[in-house]
Parts: structure tokens; C-alpha cells; sequence
């Protein structure tokens, strides 16, 4: 038995090493996490498009009549997943990237500047920057460590101590409006919120990416929830109101071709009892005795015709 679950669990261990070795993406568990909160995305979009197309057949009609009207819609879809990837994708403006690019061009200054001045015996110098640590900026170390410094120092006032500039957590100097994100772990440029959506921080670098996100997210919503409400209009509402009114799809559809309804004013409704009794009567009674319902007289016919006073409203007359 526990030679069988050995051999089960190292044939595991070689199918997931070989399926981290084709997607060496989802080897991190937090790429794996944003992944799946990227594919969980668009299955939401793709799935309340989807209920539209499969279900309104109105929309179906037009589409066939008008197919630049669905193209359009379909194009909002597409560039609003596709702005999506692309600001979720792009990095906010780290201060650890900053400052690595500040100290890096610090020192090909300084490189180029000592060849200028030293033999060419002497050229080949010590200078570098070594980066330790975790990718959240921890224990930077260069051969000019103080230029961020300096140059973040220079950013506040004079007299301004470098402890109430210094993130205590990823132990690098903020400059003016950056922020420690907890989620990300790093320190933000301009930062603005951590956007759950994204899996990322709204930041410098992708705050205008992420304005034209919200700009087509809200107007891909505001479409689609058009495309919902007169689906919900043709489907919901007709079978509501020959409920209230005690009519059938046939009364409704063919008045005019049914002998008995041809003479009757449009908006009488003979077999109407009020729209609370009829909503009772369709709702509540059950009975095994089929209901047979008589026309009304031409007396009931001209009572349900007269219009309607302030006083039949306030005796809940329609009722």
C-alpha cells in the first residue's frame, strides 16, 4: 500500500513539474493568484454577454438587421478587456525601481567620468552596484548609496530628518506623495489605492491607463445593462401585465381578429376584476373545477370604459 501511494505521489510530482516547466508563469504562487484572478474576469464578462446572446432573441433579430450595432458592442467588449490586461500588466511606479535606475545612472556617470580622468592602466575599476535582497527594495546597496538620498532630501524642505522620509518597512527613502502598499509590499510613486480587481496598485506610471479602463468598464456596463432592461422589458413585463389585467398573449396579440374583443375599446379589458383580485385569483385560488368565465354585459362594459376620477383612486376603483 505504501509502495502504490509512492508511486502515485512521484507521478504527481513529475505532472506538475512538467506542467510548471511548459508555464513557468504559474510556478509563483503569486502569479498563479493574479492569473486566475485575470481568468475569473473575463469569464464574468464573457458570461453576462453570453446570457444575452443565447437568450434575446430580439437582440439575435437585430444583429441580423443591423450587424454594425452588435460589432460595436462586441469592439467595446474587446478593448475593454484588452485595456484591462494592459493596465494590470503595467507597473504602478515602483520606489525600488526608481531608485535602482537613479543609482545605476549614478554610477555610469561616475564610471565615465573617472575613465576620462584616469590612465588607461587604471580603467578598469571597482565600480558597481550590487543589488541584495528580496525584489521589494530591502538592503540596497551601491557604490554611491547617498545619490537617492540626496536626491529624495532635496525634495522636502531644508531641516527635514531622513527618519520621516524613510519607509519603515521596505527601508528605502519615500519621496513626496509615494506610500507603502501592503499588499504589493513596496512603496508606490503617487500612489492612489491597491485596485483588487487588478491585483495591483494604481500609481504614477498607470493611473492614466487605468482612467481609460474605468472610462470603457463604464460604459461597456451601462450598454450591457441597456441590453438587460429591454430584455427584461420584452419578456418580464408583457406576461406581468396580462397578469394584472386577466388577459391572455392571444387576447393581446389578436384582439382585433377575435369576434367577442373586436367591438371592445382598446384599453378595457372585459374579463378584468381589479388588478388585486386578479393577481389573487391567478396566484392563490386552485381549484380542480375548470372556471368558465361569462362575457360581461355591455352595462359592465361601459362601467369599466369611464375613466377614472380622483375619487375612484382614492376608493381604489382599478383594485
Amino acid at each position: 500500500m505504501t509502495t502504490v501511494m509512492g508511486i502515485c505521489r512521484s507521478f504527481r510530482d513529475r505532472a506538475f513539474a512538467r506542467f510548471f516547466h511548459c508555464f513557468p508563469c504559474l510556478s509563483d504562487p503569486a502569479r498563479r493568484s493574479s492569473w486566475g484572478l485575470k481568468v475569473t474576469f473575463v469569464m464574468l464578462h464573457l458570461i453576462f454577454v453570453g446570457i444575452l446572446f443565447v437568450f434575446d432573441g430580439d437582440l439575435i433579430e437585430k444583429t441580423k438587421k443591423e450587424p454594425w450595432y452588435t460589432a460595436l458592442y462586441l469592439l467595446l467588449l474587446l478593448a475593454t478587456l484588452v485595456q484591462y490586461f494592459i493596465t494590470s500588466s503595467s507597473s504602478p511606479g515602483y520606489v525600488v525601481d526608481v531608485m535602482r535606475a537613479v543609482n545605476e545612472t549614478n554610477v555610469i556617470y561616475q564610471k565615465s567620468s573617472m575613465a576620462s580622468k584616469q590612465p588607461a592602466s587604471s580603467q578598469n575599476g571597482s565600480l558597481n552596484v550590487v543589488i541584495e535582497g528580496s525584489q521589494s527594495g530591502r538592503n540596497f546597496q551601491g557604490s554611491n548609496p547617498s545619490s537617492w538620498t540626496k536626491l529624495v532630501m532635496d525634495m522636502y524642505p531644508p531641516g527635514t530628518s531622513i527618519r520621516s522620509c524613510t519607509c519603515s518597512y521596505c527601508n528605502v527613502e519615500q519621496p513626496p506623495r509615494a506610500k507603502h502598499c501592503h499588499d504589493c509590499d513596496k512603496c508606490v510613486l503617487q500612489f492612489d489605492h491597491h485596485c483588487v480587481w487588478l491585483g495591483s496598485c494604481v500609481g504614477q506610471y498607470n493611473h492614466c491607463k487605468f482612467w481609460w479602463y474605468i472610462c470603457e468598464e463604464t460604459a461597456l456596463c451601462l450598454w450591457t445593462g441597456i441590453l438587460y432592461i429591454m430584455y427584461l422589458k420584452a419578456n418580464i413585463s408583457r406576461p406581468c401585465y396580462l397578469v394584472l389585467t386577466n388577459q391572455t398573449t392571444y387576447e393581446l396579440v389578436r384582439r382585433r381578429r377575435i369576434p367577442y374583443l373586436r367591438r371592445i375599446p382598446e384599453r378595457v379589458y372585459p374579463f378584468s376584476k381589479g388588478i388585486c383580485r386578479n393577481l389573487y385569483n391567478f396566484c392563490c385560488v386552485r381549484s380542480s373545477i375548470y372556471s368558465l368565465e361569462p362575457l360581461p354585459s355591455s352595462q359592465e362594459l361601459e362601467e369599466k370604459a369611464r375613466p377614472y376620477t380622483c375619487l375612484d383612486i382614492l376608493t381604489c376603483r382599478c383594485c
